[in-house]
């Protein structure tokens, strides 16, 4: 025989489906704020800033920045995540109309990981500088969480958002395409405990919970001067054959 559960089990059980309920509809109600407010055209013409950083990891990313910096809307560019593997002739095969911006006013930061290594990395990368103001470039599902990151690393800088839109994310209709629905949600929850994270530590490059949730460090511990093709090409140069 079962005995019937005390006034405080049912209060409890209460209080608790209470709580999972409003919670996901927390959740829910801020994923569709999210979605909703991701851009779904690129600005045609953006502000003059006094540098520019793209975040790789979607197409047609690196090809805006260089455009960008054609158009003098900054005076350097950094790619922030770049492959070890990639070289700067490579990105210029890629870019042809880059070739001379390429060459002369913009860096590789082959050290970030993800999004927090982006921007510890841009952060040294803009105080080396001096550069007081920064044009963003990212996809535009990315650049919430981006310029979340950037602002915790850098409060005093002003950031231009220049999302790029691309017509394999369908933004615009998130909820009737289960590509861009797979696409947004984890981003959304990975946005949530970037949020959260910002709040409990005042540091990305002395933070913990940025090891624990992407599993590593957010940089390479590699200094950048030794990281890259060019790196490599240059080292096999200046040793010496066997037997010379």
């Amino acid at each position: 025989m079962t005995t019937p559960a005390s006034p405080r089990r049912r209060w409890l059980r209460r209080f608790l489906l209470w709580s999972c309920l409003i919670g996901g509809f927390a959740v829910a109600a801020g994923y569709v704020s999210f979605a909703t407010g991701l851009s779904v055209t690129e600005s045609r013409s953006p502000p003059r800033t006094d540098a520019i950083v793209v975040v790789t990891g979607g197409a047609q990313r690196i090809g805006d920045a260089v455009s960008l910096l054609n158009a003098e809307r900054g005076r350097r560019l950094l790619i922030s995540g770049v492959n070890e593997k990639t070289s700067r002739e490579e990105l210029a095969k890629l870019n042809p109309s880059g070739r001379e911006a390429l060459a002369c006013c913009v860096d590789l930061d082959y050290r970030a990981r993800n999004t927090i290594g982006n921007a510890i990395e841009t952060r040294r990368w803009l105080r080396r500088h001096d550069f007081r103001s920064l044009l963003v470039v990212t996809s535009n599902y990315h650049m919430p969480r981006t310029l979340l990151e950037l602002g915790h690393a850098m409060p005093g800088v002003r950031f231009v958002p220049h999302p790029v839109v691309t017509d394999q994310v369908d933004v615009a209709g998130w909820w009737r395409d289960w590509h861009t629905i797979r696409l947004l949600v984890p981003e959304y929850l990975k946005y949530l405990v970037a949020a959260v994270r910002s709040r409990l530590e005042s540091d990305p490059e002395t933070s913990r919970l940025s090891v624990i949730i992407g599993g590593r460090k957010p940089i390479s511990p590699k200094p950048g001067d030794l990281m890259g093709p060019e790196h490599d090409k240059r080292s096999r140069a200046a040793t010496p054959l066997r037997g010379a």
